[in-house]
């Protein structure tokens, strides 16, 4: 059985350009456990500094009558709890997406490498698509089991007077509920969330390929750091429009199921209706655009912060470009 380092040096994603010398050895176990540090910082940062659009996005979700427009939701929330209002959930939230952070970028890079190497080099490049979507699929559905309990607590003290602290809705919760009430929303988040992340690295992928094909006037291992890492933010940001629209929908029903457990999500979506589901899409947009540009400039950061190997996109294996007559 081959390690993941032995698997990792078989993929048409594991090589570097230029043979950096001082980096993190590709594949290594502090390779991945170093993305997992940068996916943790992506997610955690990102998600705590918008909770107040997340925070008013949840409320439009569960109350459209009281809440009916970012701008009027932000308005009544200070009217009614002050500016500090708009802060409610931000612990939850930093603690739930750093988890969810670090099973995410961190699975995927093992993922991905592990999938890469039992298709091979020339099908891993072939069919390079749908290795990102399966990749990123599985590390999604670990990363939302760490993520669920905290996403429950998150919802529930933004969206009703429950409770207003995680030191105090959680304990509660379970006492009053049972740990079962934590994963209550754990099939709607995975509705939501292995689209949304399917969507985030295949679309990132081909996003940043494009890009330096067609868009950039130079070949990436040619370019400055911070010439890459704006690449890197804007492929994100076009990516993270797609994710919050493909995800919306589900999300709607995670925010209504975390504040009324006793509803499933067929009923959730029968009584929101076609239109309903898609109440505080624009919000999400502006969020989640700029949630995924940012998270992925951080974890490129993080990247080149702790001399992690950051391969170019990937290029056609010899062997496949002899078998397709094709010359340099």
């Amino acid at each position: 059985m081959p390690s993941l380092l032995e698997v990792a040096k078989t993929n048409p994603f594991s090589k570097p350009a230029v043979a950096d010398q001082g980096l993190v050895e590709f594949g290594s176990t502090e390779y991945y456990a170093k993305c997992m540090i940068g996916g943790a910082a992506s997610c955690g940062i990102t998600h705590t500094a918008v909770v107040p659009l997340d925070l008013v996005k949840c409320r439009m979700q569960v109350d459209a009558a009281k809440y009916p427009s970012l701008g009027q939701g932000m308005k009544v929330t200070i009217a009614e709890g002050g500016v500090k209002a708009l802060a409610r959930g931000w612990a939850p939230t930093l603690i739930g997406y750093s988890m969810q952070g670090c099973f995410k970028f961190g699975f995927y890079e093992i993922f991905k490498n592990v999938y890469g190497g039992i298709m091979g080099e020339e099908n891993a490049f072939l069919y390079r698509t749908s290795l990102y979507l399966i990749a990123s699929a599985s590390a999604e559905f670990f990363a939302d089991i760490a993520l669920a309990p905290m996403e429950a607590v998150k919802v529930r003290i933004q969206t009703s007077d429950y409770s207003s602290t995680l030191r105090d809705c959680f304990p509660r919760m379970k006492a009053e509920e049972g740990t079962g009430t934590f994963y209550k929303g754990l099939k709607p988040l995975w509705m939501r969330q292995i689209p949304y992340t399917m969507m985030k690295f295949a679309c990132f992928e081909k996003t940043v390929e494009a890009i330096y094909q067609y868009v950039v006037p130079k070949p990436r291992e040619q370019c400055s750091k911070s010439e890459q890492l704006m690449v890197t933010f804007a492929a994100g940001y076009i990516a993270g429009v797609f994710c919050a629209i493909v995800s919306h929908p589900a999300d709607s029903v995670v925010s209504v199921i975390n504040k009324d457990p006793s509803k499933s999500a067929g009923q959730i979506l029968k009584e929101m209706g076609p239109k309903g589901v898609w109440k505080g899409l624009g919000a999400r947009i502006i969020m989640i655009g700029t949630l995924t540009a940012l998270q992925w400039f951080i974890y490129d950061g993080v990247k080149v912060a702790l001399r992690l190997p950051r391969p170019p996109p990937p290029a056609m294996p010899e062997s496949l470009k002899k078998k397709l007559g094709i010359q340099e």
